[in-house]
């Protein structure tokens, strides 16, 4: 067993402090911004903001044409006094002339582009009548440590750091090789909005069935903050970054994908190529009817500036990838791939030896100036809580299956509450309806369904110890088909698709429904989402919901299998789990953290819904979705906050409440019921979060809430707004978190989401092993409030060796690269609001004992199991108000239809 883990995540040193880095600094100035903002108004003559310069395609060209710039300064296109380039040395201005005037000149169409082209002679020019002034550089000592502390002692970088701290550390990197198993690494820099990255570059090969597959290291730099940590933090991640040379697609199926272009250095006297790798994106163009460098892609420009070199088209790069990752004359090129280009033989990940010895690599190469955080310790060995053991002394086969189909028995049986349950199955493969009706009767433990109804008719009765199930098989038919969207592009793309849900609707409508009066579930058997991708919108899986949502019925979704599926009846099992989910027939197994926590403890926990315009029926939303469990009352208590009519209720019920009121939100505002006040939307949600505070009073309450998702509407959840013991809500100063109640307790989780906020881990030992473990960890401090949980490996994943190594395979690991490599995340909790001393001296009661928050985050990591799953990414009651939010479905222009629905 393992009793430390080590994150991939570093600190300023305090003994190097302090830590300044002598930089050249430019900003645009007057003049030049003047300049570039007029050419901009002209060139875009409907621009709303003229004076915004859109400079991401000259940021992206300068830092890889510019050999010194390490990084971009924010807002520099709005303000010319703001700083702009960050540099080792300045940029002469026989470099910095040509690369503006070509970015200016592209900003105007081909035939317009006269007076684009002529600033450069103007910026080089001698003559105070014609010339254009280029901004000088000065000198700066830029503090890489700087930071402010906020009232709970949460260490914040300044705001620039964000983004140039993250290039120094991959450029100071990008300066070394990594060696590992006879194999050299070189590394580049790839800007990123979050940070920046590192690749290996070339690219790594593995000759599989006579083809050639290419992948690199990669590694993510980020700057992020954490609770109370009285130290900002820069994490590592690493991960393959793996190389399409084979695009099983038609071009106008690419929407976007991202290019790196490794290109030399057109200016004499200088280096041959830099330390970058320019970003671009490409994807087809349906106003042109051809595949183009797309968002800003600095790529087109580069002819202008080197008539030398053969830069790649996008046509000859998408019909050729595999010629341009290995180089067409001293230009290469390199296709990120994506899942929905096609295949790839080399697996997602690296194993744990691997991301150890990289770690180890980035730890040397910043001393003295970052140091590591500390390892974390076990704070608890009750890993788990009461679940049924897979194995043991005395229990035979079956014994474990047969104690859990009670218990979803049970949990079913209090969810229904006497009626019976009526499910519809719409099948397309036989085989599916086949493998639906055998695995229901093995999860709740009844014997095989007796057949009813006429002859021929293919409907399904079980009954046993208060529960009835009735089943209708049915051909899917045309429900299953893909969407018929109008082509008529002048109405948006929400409208177009409004009115094929609406058309799927009235289709449903028209089938012959069973005769109902239990609770309606439907099982459709659907093809993958990657059938409808030709025609974008066009899957039918959210417009069946909202159908059968109007009907007062839930619905879960099967896909179609393929050729090879050999995992139906797996499929068919998680497609009933989950349907149970959905009746709530589900409920946290018990805790074994010990007397610190009361009996009577209710959970709640709270997901905030925000759907773009990107969204799935491409409408915006808006919605707060709050979940409560109250274990004591047995199985199948879960139930949801109908904010409409102020009370919970069941679960089944709020998911058909939030189909109905999800509508529309044209503008961050809601107006307020019975004013005409428009409310902005944050305020509005944080009422609703107090609101229902004050209903959970009544007893011992556990709140739940994910920082990453909720601080988009809870302001107060920002890291920099966190005190112990104190929520804050809107501009109004923090209270006690007690005067919510007087046994509230308030944890906060966060795991790495897109932005990579909680840093990578791996278990190490004294004897240089690594691997995994489960646990909950934190640092030797007693008064410590935030800590890691770590899940085990599901039973179900591959077992690979902890040492096998991708990036250097060995003899013996010939086919290492193509294995998946799958490492349990980190779930960060913070124990935001608890007992304290303070809390309690503050509340008066100074005499009750007070809270271990170590207890605390155990009971949050141990309700991320359950028997029926592999271990959950979040605790089992904000994973049921996260997977709410599915039914948060708003439809444009859909008010006279949503007047049919009904109740359940």
């Amino acid at each position: 067993m393992y009793h430390n883990i080590r994150v991939a995540a570093y600190e300023p040193d305090p003994l190097h402090e302090p830590w300044r880095e002598e930089m050249r600094v430019l900003r645009l100035g007057e003049d030049l911004h003047t300049e570039l903002t007029r050419m901009h108004a002209e060139a875009d003559k409907g621009s709303v903001r003229p004076d915004r310069l859109p400079v991401r395609r000259l940021n992206s060209l300068l830092q890889a044409m510019a050999p010194g710039v390490i990084a971009t300064g924010r807002n520099a296109g709005t303000d010319g006094r703001l700083p702009w380039l960050y540099a080792r040395e300045a940029v002469p201005p026989e470099v910095l002339a040509p690369v503006i005037g070509t970015w200016a000149a592209g900003m105007y169409r081909e035939e317009d582009d006269t007076e684009g082209a002529d600033l450069e002679e103007r910026l080089r020019s001698d003559n105070p009548a014609e010339a254009v002034q280029l901004p000088h550089w000065e000198a700066e000592s830029v503090d890489l440590a700087e930071t402010v502390t906020s009232a709970g002692g949460t260490a914040e970088p300044a705001a620039r750091l964000y983004s140039l701290l993250p290039e120094w550390v991959a450029f100071r990197l990008a300066a070394r090789t990594f060696r590992t198993g006879g194999t050299t690494l070189h590394f580049r820099v790839e800007s990123s909005g979050n940070g920046a990255r590192l690749v290996s570059w070339p690219p790594q090969r593995y000759g599989r069935r006579g083809q050639t597959w290419y992948y690199s290291a990669c590694l993510n730099i980020t700057v992020h903050t954490v609770p109370f940590a009285p130290r900002f933090r820069v994490h590592v991640s690493t991960h393959v970054r793996r190389w399409a040379t084979r695009l099983d697609v038609r071009p106008h199926q690419l929407g976007g994908t991202t290019v790196l272009i490794d290109t030399p250095l057109p200016w004499p006297g200088g280096p041959d190529r830099g330390y970058r790798l320019m970003v671009n994106t490409l994807g087809y163009d349906r106003r042109l009817k051809e595949l183009a460098w797309r968002h800003h892609s600095p790529a087109p420009l580069l002819p202008e500036l080197d008539i030398v070199c053969n830069y790649p088209q996008p046509a000859a790069l998408f019909t050729h990838p595999e010629r341009w990752i290995n180089g067409s004359g001293d230009v290469a090129a390199g296709i990120v791939y994506h899942p929905s280009i096609g295949p790839h033989k080399v697996g997602p990940g690296l194993m744990p030896r691997e991301r150890a010895d990289l770690d180890a690599w980035v730890e040397e190469g910043l001393r003295p100036m970052l140091t590591r955080v500390p390892d974390l310790t076990r704070v608890t060995r009750s890993n788990t809580p009461s679940l049924l053991p897979r194995s043991g002394a005395g229990r035979g086969p079956g014994v474990r299956e047969a104690q859990l189909a009670l218990q979803r028995r049970a949990a079913m049986a209090r969810a229904l509450g006497g009626r019976p349950l009526e499910v519809t199955v719409f099948w397309q493969s036989p085989d599916t309806r086949a493998a639906l009706l055998a695995e229901l009767p093995k999860l709740i433990g009844l014997p095989a369904g007796e057949r009813v109804g006429a002859a021929g008719d293919d409907t399904w009765r079980w009954r046993g110890e208060g529960v009835e199930i009735r089943v209708w098989a049915r051909p899917a038919g045309p429900l299953a088909d893909a969407l018929p969207l109008s082509r008529e592009r002048r109405r948006s793309r929400a409208v177009r698709l409004a009115e094929a849900i609406e058309e799927r609707c009235r289709l449903v409508a028209d089938q012959e429904a069973p005769p109902s009066d239990g609770v309606g579930v439907v099982i459709a058997e659907i093809a993958g989402k990657e059938r409808f991708a030709a025609v974008p919108d066009s899957d039918p899986k959210h417009a069946l919901r909202i159908a059968w949502a109007r009907q007062g019925r839930l619905s879960q979704f099967v896909n179609l299998p393929d050729d090879t599926d050999s995992g139906l009846e797996h499929r068919a099992r998680w497609t009933w789990l989950d349907a149970f989910r959905q009746l709530g027939a589900i409920t946290p197994p018990a805790h074994r953290v010990g007397a610190g926590i009361p009996g009577e403890l209710q959970y709640a926990a709270l997901w905030f819904v925000r759907h773009t315009r990107k969204g799935p029926t491409r409408c915006l939303a808006r919605q707060l979705v709050a979940v409560r469990v109250r274990p004591e009352e047995g199985p199948g208590a879960i139930e949801g906050w109908d904010a409409g009519r102020d009370e919970w209720v069941p679960y089944p019920q709020l998911l058909l409440m939030l189909s109905r009121a999800a509508e529309p939100a044209a503008r961050p505002t809601v107006e307020s019921a019975g004013s005409m006040t428009a409310v902005p939307a944050t305020d509005l949600v944080e009422r609703q979060i107090r609101a229902l505070l004050f209903q959970l009073r009544d007893r011992p309450t556990l709140l739940l809430a994910d920082a990453g998702n909720l601080r988009q509407c809870w302001r107060g959840l920002r890291n920099g707004e966190l005190v112990p013991d104190m929520l804050g809500f809107g501009t109004a100063p923090a209270q006690r978190h007690t005067l919510y109640g007087d046994d509230l307790r308030v944890m906060l989780v966060r795991d790495a989401n897109a932005r990579a906020e909680v840093a990578e881990w791996y278990a190490h030992d004294a004897k240089d092993r690594v691997g995994f473990a489960e646990g909950v960890w934190g640092t030797a401090e007693p008064e410590s409030r935030v800590f890691a949980s770590t899940a085990s490996t599901p039973h179900t994943a591959a077992k690979l060796p902890k040492g096998l190594m991708k990036l250097a395979p060995t003899a013996q690991g010939r086919t290492a690269p193509g294995k998946t490599a799958w490492n349990p995340g980190q779930m960060e909790i913070t124990v935001l609001g608890c007992l304290s001393e303070k809390a309690l001296t503050d509340s008066g009661r100074e005499g009750d004992l007070p809270d271990r928050p170590a207890e605390w985050a155990t009971l949050t990591h141990q309700l991320r199991y359950h028997d029926d799953y592999p271990p959950l990414a979040r605790p089992l009651p904000l994973h049921l108000a996260r997977l709410a939010g599915q039914y948060v479905l708003p439809v444009a222009g859909t008010d006279e239809a949503r007047g049919t629905s009904s109740a359940p």
